[in-house]
C-alpha cells in the first residue's frame, strides 16, 4: 500500500448499551410526575435515593442528567425500573412465563427456575431444595424476601427462632435478618422464592453456577 493510499477503515465501534443524552434529558419530567405518584416530597425523595434536594430538583428541571447508579436508586425509590423511567417498551415483556421455558440451573445442590421476566424490580424463582444440603449455610443481605412452600417441609431460622413451614405455608421478611433453610424431610423441599433486586448488588444477581456465589442473588 502506497503513502497515498486510504487506510482501510478500522473495526465498528460497539454500539452503546448505556441510556442516550436525548432519553436522560427526557426522563426530567417523568422523575416529577413518579415521585408526586408516590406521594413523596422533593426532600423525603432525595433522602431516599440518597441525594441532595437540589441534586434531585435539577434532574427533574432537565438541569443536570442522572447517572445510572441514580436511576437504579429512583427506579427502587418510586418501585419501577429503569426502563420505566426512560419511557421505554420492551420489545418482549415476556409477562407470562410458561413452565416448559423455565430452564433449571444448580448451585450448591439447589436446583432453581427463573419464574420472572428479565429487567424487573424483583426476581421470582422456584427452588429445589434437596435433603442435607447448604442447611448449615447462614445468610444475611440487603432486600425482602418472600417464600412459598410448595412441596415438603421447609425448616427455615430467622434470628434466633426456628419455624417449621409445611406446603401452603409462606414466610415474607427482610433478609438482612440471618437465615438458614433447609428441607425437613429426606423427600427434599420445593420453594417459589421472589427477592427484590434493586437492593442488592449487580454482581450478585446470577443465575448458575459460579465462582464465590453459593446462589441466585445470594439467596434464599
Amino acid at each position: 500500500m502506497s503513502a497515498s493510499d486510504p487506510e482501510p477503515p478500522g473495526p465498528a465501534a460497539p454500539e452503546p448499551t448505556g441510556p442516550t443524552a436525548a432519553e436522560l434529558t427526557a426522563v426530567a419530567p417523568q422523575l416529577r410526575e413518579l415521585r408526586r405518584r408516590a406521594g413523596l416530597t422533593l426532600e423525603a425523595a432525595a433522602r431516599d435515593a440518597g441525594l441532595s434536594p437540589a441534586h434531585l430538583s435539577r434532574l427533574e428541571t432537565g438541569r443536570r442528567q442522572p447517572s445510572l447508579p441514580m436511576l437504579l436508586a429512583l427506579a427502587r425509590v418510586y418501585a419501577t425500573t429503569v426502563a420505566d423511567l426512560l419511557g421505554e417498551t420492551p420489545a418482549d415483556p415476556r409477562s407470562v412465563i410458561r413452565s416448559a421455558d423455565m430452564e433449571p440451573n444448580t448451585a450448591g445442590g439447589w436446583t432453581y427456575l427463573q419464574a420472572s421476566a428479565p429487567g424487573r424490580a424483583m426476581q421470582a424463582l422456584r427452588v429445589r431444595v434437596p435433603y442435607g444440603s447448604q442447611g448449615d449455610i447462614v445468610r444475611v443481605h440487603p432486600g425482602e424476601e418472600w417464600l412459598y412452600v410448595l412441596r415438603g417441609r421447609l425448616r427455615l431460622r430467622l434470628g434466633d427462632s426456628t419455624r417449621l413451614l409445611g406446603p401452603g405455608d409462606s414466610a415474607h421478611f427482610d433478609s438482612l435478618t440471618p437465615h438458614r433453610i433447609a428441607a425437613a424431610d429426606e423427600d427434599g423441599l420445593e420453594l417459589l422464592f421472589l427477592h427484590t433486586l434493586l437492593q442488592s448488588p449487580a454482581a450478585a444477581l446470577c443465575l448458575g453456577p459460579a465462582a464465590g456465589h453459593t446462589a441466585p442473588g445470594g439467596t434464599p
